[in-house]
């Protein structure tokens, strides 16, 4: 009877100690919505991508807090956050950004490559596992925090002094690579012999990421500065998805198009985001808006500090259609975390706690509809909107209708929308709240809505009961 015990105890174990030993399944990575390729889709959920992030140091600069910065995100609703690694960071002061995230000294600047014995130079051939390690526990922070992460491959170097401090640069390595002018780096032909450090570099990247489900690929930063061929952004795309081939699920692929607006010529097929800097006004939604694809402003500034601007800018670009949202916030810093630093008035930019808070009122606005059911509206409002105004609208005919306006005071807006049962509320994006909720039963043709008084900004919530 002992040894009938004994071994169902032994074969208990062994079933305990199997099923220990079976791997956790990697959650499905973001991706693009199945019904609606203009928006993404994350934990089985349609999703908006919409925050006001520090300056891409976050993995880089290793006196930066990380997980108090990823707190503060979560803690104002919003869920993305960009950051560079590979060869490329700033000296302090560049572009006049005070205690810049993306300016560690040189001496502390962490990057794939490992320093010389003197921490001088860099090898390009062998890797440093410090910076290996905190870029995943960076990503590992991000996920539990309900962030993702758009992962920067590489930066252009805008000037001599970004080149002079590059691990590219052969005064800094000692593999002899790179010899060459600062805007030949990211090209096919003239590297330099630095292509095949940044193919093992991609590679190596991907192969240390392949489980993060809260992960995009930007191939490059700005990439119309610089140098940057469109030949090598595609030849980066295609070492991203070949390392990826064998893997149970591929993350997306975003492509850094223009500052302002274009007109998309050839997609890259392997992108499914294409991302603008200083989109505002939104025109480049529309004009894209037929690639079925993402379409994201991710880098925002350079027009003042005022909360105003940046957060209209956001409003504008996601009620015009667009899914992704970044706000460059310069109130983070080594120093201030939490986004909370006092920059000085020569700052490029702005980021404040509040403008993260109306960030966050605009993601929750979007997400309390069926969005990936709408599509961007010009012919519902009809009039009530005086010259000057600047109106946009995202709708699924009949049934919901997401309304914003810059300018003015109070507004009438005209909507022609079928006869039915309808819930309004009108928000204000400046306070952070509802200014006014009505049921309203309508007979049909022109609906005409007053709002209440508002400062600067109005939204209205239409809904079919």
């Amino acid at each position: 009877m002992r040894k009938i015990v004994f071994f169902g105890q032994l074969l208990l174990l062994s079933v305990l100690l199997t099923n220990c030993r079976q791997p956790v399944p990697m959650p499905e990575p973001i991706k693009l919505h199945g019904e609606n390729q203009h928006y993404f889709s994350y934990s089985g959920k349609p999703t908006l991508l919409i925050t006001s992030g520090e300056h891409y140091g976050a993995v880089l600069n290793p006196h930066f807090d990380y997980v108090t910065y990823l707190k503060t995100l979560q803690t104002n609703g919003l869920n993305m956050t960009r950051t560079f690694v590979g060869g490329y960071f700033e000296p302090p002061g560049a572009f006049n950004i005070s205690d810049n995230t993306l300016a560690p000294l040189a001496a502390d600047f962490l990057c794939p490559w490992i320093r010389t014995a003197d921490n001088t130079k860099f090898d390009l051939y062998k890797w440093d596992d410090k910076f290996f390690s905190r870029l995943k526990d960076f990503m590992d922070e991000a996920q539990k925090h309900g962030v993702i992460v758009e992962l920067t491959l590489a930066c252009p170097f805008y000037e001599e002094m970004q080149w002079e401090l590059s691990p590219y640069n052969s005064k800094n390595n000692i593999n002899g690579m790179g010899a060459i002018a600062r805007t030949d780096v990211y090209t096919l032909d003239k590297n330099g012999e630095l292509l095949v450090i940044q193919e093992s570099l991609v590679r190596k990247i991907v192969s240390e990421l392949q489980n993060f489900p809260n992960l995009i690929y930007e191939i490059c930063n700005e990439p119309y500065f610089g140098g940057v061929t469109l030949e090598w952004q595609e030849h980066i795309s295609k070492i991203i998805a070949e390392t990826e081939k064998d893997y149970p699920y591929k993350h997306l692929i975003s492509q850094n198009i223009a500052n302002g607006s274009q007109f998309i010529e050839n997609p890259n097929p392997l992108v499914a985001v294409f991302n603008f800097h200083y989109a505002t006004p939104p025109v480049t939604v529309a004009q894209n808006y037929h690639l079925n694809k993402v379409v994201g402003d991710n880098e925002t500034g350079f027009k003042g500090q005022k909360d105003s601007t940046y957060r209209k800018e956001a409003w504008e670009f996601i009620l015009a259609g667009g899914a992704l949202f970044n706000n460059l916030d310069y109130s983070f810093t080594v120093k201030h975390p939490d986004g909370t630093f006092q920059y000085p008035e020569k700052q490029p930019g702005g980021g404040t706690p509040a403008l993260r808070k109306q960030l966050g009122l605009l993601k929750n606005f979007v997400e309390s509809f069926v969005f990936v059911s709408m599509k961007p509206d010009t012919g519902t409002c009809t009039g009530g909107i005086p010259i000057g105004l600047k109106s946009y609208m995202l709708s699924e005919a009949g049934k919901q209708y997401a309304f914003y306006l810059m300018g003015g005071k109070q507004v009438s807006p005209e909507f022609e929308v079928p006869a039915g049962n309808y819930h309004a509320e009108w928000l204000d994006p400046l306070h952070c709240k509802t200014l006014d909720s009505l049921n309203i039963a309508h007979k049909g043709g022109t609906l005409t809505l007053v709002s209440p008084a508002y400062l600067e900004d109005i939204s209205l919530k239409l809904i079919l009961k």
